[in-house]
């Protein structure tokens, strides 16, 4: 695990700029995990924050990468 800082990146939803900021460690399960599923970082981004209702993005994003992960050590 990094105990550096976290990592901001600025990233396009629903055409406006926004940034989000994750620890490296999520941004990498979160580029694995829209890579498995075949679409960009932008748009798997996009799809948790139009799931995510009143969460804060960051902690959606987690919360998303954490189920996930927790789906595929089930299989």
């Amino acid at each position: 695990m990094t105990d550096g800082p976290l990592a901001k990146r600025s990233v396009t939803i629903a055409g406006h700029r926004t940034s989000l900021s994750l620890e490296p460690e999520f941004w990498q399960a979160l580029k694995t995990l829209a890579h498995r599923d075949g679409r960009s970082l932008a748009a798997t981004i996009a799809a948790i924050d139009e799931a995510r209702g009143r969460q804060n993005l960051s902690s959606a994003v987690r919360v998303h990468v954490l189920r996930r992960l927790m789906q595929d050590s089930l299989r």
